[in-house]
């Protein structure tokens, strides 16, 4: 019984690892507006500007960076 069900746990395992992959967060800082916030998928540099040179592993730590950034700052 077993070996007939370790193919079909091989292949929901590997179904489900995009799933749990690693998110990132970016800051973003959109040029119409200059209004930033948090995103999870990379700026492209058109539609909102990437603001810093990295990604961060949780939301609580791209915010934490924006409320840091000199461009996120309300003048």
């Amino acid at each position: 019984m077993p070996r007939k069900l370790l193919p079909a746990l091989l292949a929901m395992l590997l179904a489900a690892a995009p799933a749990l992959a690693a998110t990132e967060y970016f800051v973003a800082q959109k040029p119409t507006n200059k209004t930033c916030s948090v995103v999870r998928a990379k700026p492209d540099g058109k539609s909102a500007m990437m603001i810093g040179t990295s990604s961060y592993k949780t939301e609580a730590m791209a915010k934490a960076a924006m409320t840091k950034a000199p461009e996120c700052q309300k003048k």
